[in-house]
């Protein structure tokens, strides 16, 4: 079987296409390195069972091979990413994901979207389920993310409605290990960059806001089950870790990991930074009989191990 992954190259599509090349599937991958990185794939040229077109997915795409599977993942993900590109967050939320559709209509294949928990905004309702709509600030500095990834959810199921295509939106949250960039702005490679550097660590606000944060293994698992198993046509499924843990909490683990020196730093909270995201993932759990497995301790010993080769 034939996949196509966009966002190849980036943090969760080059784990991606390592996955889909070891069950066996043929990947077609398409990234124009706004922000994934060649170094993330380097491993897979030569590979047989994979092909690396170089490609803006908010242009017309054409593919000749058949394919089984189309799975859009490219987008700037971090808030610093798509408040530097906010046009092309949009862009690529919205004629990137007409182009995608339209090539899965075209190839009669699965669509699965990489939505995010960023649809849910700064929830009112806690943890966030997937009948929840959200509270989301349409003209708000991080709009070009949230929204055009709810734009998006509506376009995938105008098509599964309107073509019966089968669909399958998967809302990411906070995820993080190997292959992030030392510059992504995330809170995870921001603090452990920071602890490994001496320098000061930087929490917004008061620290007391809780993330909760999927390692990536556990991540890929989840979005595997959910593109090849059959029977999911138009659901929406939450992936994620439900464990909560304070900001200034997972700063001074860092510390302690790193066996750092640094120290903790307040700054001004970020304009509509949501105070507690975390998922349920009882959907998740029915449907995919998934649930994540890594411990933060372990996820974030690897991270770390993994930055200190980036770093020294």
């Amino acid at each position: 079987m034939k996949v196509l992954i966009t966002g190849v190259a980036g943090f969760i599509g080059s784990h991606l296409a390592d996955r889909f090349i070891e069950e066996g599937f043929y990947v077609i991958g398409l990234d124009n390195f706004l922000t994934g990185s060649p170094d993330n794939i380097a491993h897979l040229f030569g590979n047989k069972n994979f092909r690396f077109i170089h490609y803006n997915v908010v242009n017309f795409i054409y593919i000749a091979d058949d394919v089984d599977i189309v799975l859009h993942f490219a987008c700037p993900a971090s808030p610093v990413d798509y408040i530097k590109y906010p046009i092309q967050t949009m862009k690529v939320n919205s004629l990137g994901t007409l182009n995608t559709l339209g090539l899965a209509k075209v190839k009669k294949a699965r669509y699965v979207f990489a939505s995010t928990s960023e649809v849910y905004g700064d929830p009112q309702i806690h943890p966030q389920k997937e009948d929840y709509w959200g509270n989301v600030n349409p003209i708000g500095i991080r709009s070009v993310y949230d929204e055009a990834k709810r734009f998006s959810e509506s376009m995938t199921m105008a098509y599964h409605r309107e073509h019966d295509i089968d669909t399958r939106i998967l809302r990411i949250f906070n995820t993080y290990g190997e292959r992030m960039r030392l510059n992504d702005g995330r809170v995870i490679p921001n603090f452990v960059y920071q602890a490994l550097k001496g320098e000061d660590i930087t929490v917004y606000g008061d620290g007391n806001q809780t993330r909760s944060f999927c390692y990536i293994s556990d991540l890929v698992e989840g979005i595997f089950r959910a593109s090849v198993m059959e029977g999911l046509d138009g659901e929406v499924i939450n992936l994620g870790n439900p464990e909560e843990i304070k900001i200034l909490d997972l700063a001074k683990k860092i510390v302690d990991k790193t066996g750092s020196k640094a120290n903790i730093k307040f700054c001004e909270k970020p304009e509509d930074d949501p105070v507690r995201r975390c998922p349920d993932i009882s959907k998740a759990k029915e449907l995919l009989n998934w649930e994540p497995k890594i411990s933060l301790d372990k996820g974030l010993e690897n991270t770390i191990h993994y930055f200190k080769q980036k770093i020294f």
